[in-house]
């Protein structure tokens, strides 16, 4: 029957009943009873069957059966199911730890697992060593061979059982003056200093070694010896500034040597030609001189020389230009005298777009029995007045220097060539 608001309704048709007129029919009850059934479980596995009357007494035992858990835990499982529940997944379950004794519900146990301070561990360095919890603190601190710990003076971190060797190479270790000044702490990376600057045991090379001086003292008697040796010092720093000056003067023509042009052509540019050209006037026989160039590569050093206000017959009216054979460094491998064919020329600066460039050029072959073109002697140089050069005292005049464009932007070119035969060259 259907109760709602205190009226019993007929089943089949849901209309009120009077509950005076309801009554127990027990011949029916009996009947029902009697009949044979299965468990209201089987389909999920048992296997009881029975009298209908007999079956609260069934469920009463049967494993199927959904019954809530007898520690209050708000579960509900099937009777089989519920030792294991009990036994091991109830939060209300009772367990004792293995290991302090101590007495926990197993939701409280789950977060005592792994955190029992008499639980049996081993050393989270992996030394080996195993304890219980509550002491592995304490063993980590003080007595793993593999904790970690900084070393005392360099603060750098090292595993416990390293640190000793560590102290033998350690560079703020401090150790004593290894002279024995008295000095009993020095960090070791400081001792270099220390006998370089501080020690007054430490033996030292005179301040003047570099000029040739060898003594060696402590550095307390290194000053009693620059006294006593001023005069010897100054003797080897003189001998020094000496020896300096040669080898600068070495350096300087050596630079000189890699920077001449080896090709067999020269070309001069003389800027400033107008202060220049008042300078020659002023001056008489006033000459100017190119950097020197060679023929070709390991052959005959030339240099050309001008006369901006001329020379000779060209004085005070001509460009004069000349060329003359230096001292080189292959003179002993070439043949002399010097006889290859000599062009001057005086270049037209003229925008070659505008009108053709019209150099002045000049040419001659080297006379054989002219002294200034046999093999030069060592002492030979470009301010040797005797070596004055081969060439055309009146090369151009002034007038005709001023009447196309040889002098632009205030300077001039000259250009000097040798030809020499390709078999030499070869």
């Amino acid at each position: 029957l259907s109760c709602s608001e205190g009226v019993f309704k007929c089943p089949e048709d849901q209309l009120p009943l009077d509950y005076a007129k309801i009554y127990p029919d027990p011949e029916l009850e009996a009947q029902v009873l009697s009949l044979a059934i299965r468990c209201i479980h089987s389909e999920e596995g048992c296997r009881w069957s029975g009298l209908i009357k007999h079956l609260q007494a069934h469920l009463g035992t049967c494993g199927f059966n959904v019954i809530p858990c007898p520690n209050r835990c708000s579960a509900k499982l099937s009777r089989r199911d519920l030792p294991e529940h009990v036994q091991h997944g109830c939060p209300k379950r009772r367990v004792k730890c293995e290991f302090c004794a101590s007495d926990f519900t197993g939701e409280a146990f789950e977060g005592h697992q792994g955190t029992c301070p008499q639980e049996s561990v081993y050393c989270e360095n992996k030394c080996g060593a195993r304890m219980m919890r509550r002491l592995l603190s304490q063993h980590a601190l003080t007595e793993c061979p593999k904790r970690t710990q900084p070393c005392t003076y360099c603060a750098k971190e090292f595993v416990f059982d390293t640190i000793q060797n560590h102290q033998y190479q350690c560079p703020r270790y401090p150790v004593p003056c290894p002279n024995q000044c008295g000095t009993l702490s020095i960090a070791r990376e400081d001792v270099p200093t220390h006998l370089k600057e501080s020690c007054s045991t430490a033996m030292l090379l005179c301040p003047f070694k570099e000029a040739g001086c060898k003594h060696r003292c402590p550095k307390l008697a290194m000053g009693r010896h620059l006294e006593e040796s001023t005069k010897v010092h100054l003797g080897m720093v003189c001998a020094l500034v000496s020896r300096q000056r040669q080898e600068i003067l070495e350096l300087r023509r050596d630079v000189e040597e890699l920077s001449v042009s080896s090709d067999g052509t020269l070309i001069w540019k003389i800027s400033d030609y107008t202060r220049k050209l008042q300078e020659a006037k002023a001056r008489s026989n006033y000459e100017f001189f190119s950097p020197p160039f060679y023929t070709h590569k390991y052959g005959y050093k030339l240099q050309v020389s001008a006369f901006l206000n001329g020379n000779g017959s060209g004085e005070s009216s001509h460009l004069s230009v000349y060329i003359r054979v230096l001292p080189g460094e292959y003179d002993n491998l070439l043949e002399w005298p010097f006889s290859y064919r000599v062009t001057f020329s005086l270049l037209d600066q003229s925008d070659p777009s505008l009108s053709k460039p019209q150099h002045i050029t000049e040419t001659f072959h080297p006379d054989p029995n002219w002294k200034n073109f046999q093999k030069p002697g060592a002492s030979r140089s470009s301010l040797d007045e005797s070596t004055l050069g081969f060439g055309y005292p009146k090369f151009i005049s002034h007038e005709d220097i001023k009447k196309r464009n040889y002098v632009r932007d205030n300077a001039i070119f000259i250009k000097a060539s040798v030809e020499i035969p390709q078999k030499i060259l070869a």
